[in-house]
């Protein structure tokens, strides 16, 4: 499968690319695109927000140490984790991409809106 790149279009025009693991549950994340999420701000760490729906993690890690930009999906919650500092191995918690950079919105303390979709693949 050819890696996936999705767009989160934040404030002022700050927009970051990611590029999606190739995991069903990756795979069912860019299914529910394009998506505004609201992100909150959780430990200093990272932003959080609700999903729409639960996604699948059969055959998945028990958990990960996350990297500052990585996109991570926490089971146990059911929603969505993008981290702007490093954080320690966490139960539940399942990678779904690499952020390109960390956008300096998402590094501030509060809550974030963003839109997230699929970039489009050029033929």
């Amino acid at each position: 499968m050819d890696s996936v790149r999705i767009r989160m279009a934040g404030p002022n025009g700050e927009n970051v690319t990611a590029t999606l693991e190739d995991s069903a549950a990756a795979r069912t994340f860019r299914a529910l695109l394009p998506l505004t999420l609201n992100l909150t701000d959780y430990n200093g760490t990272e932003k959080i927000g609700d999903l729409p729906k639960r996604l699948p993690i059969e055959g998945e890690p028990a958990g990960i140490d996350p990297e500052p930009g990585d996109v991570a999906y926490y089971a146990p919650w059911g929603n969505l984790a993008i981290f702007y500092r490093d954080f320690g191995y966490s139960r539940g918690l399942i990678r779904l991409g690499m952020l390109s950079h960390i956008p300096d919105a998402f590094r501030k303390p509060g809550s974030v809106s963003v839109t997230v979709e699929v970039v489009p693949t050029r033929d």
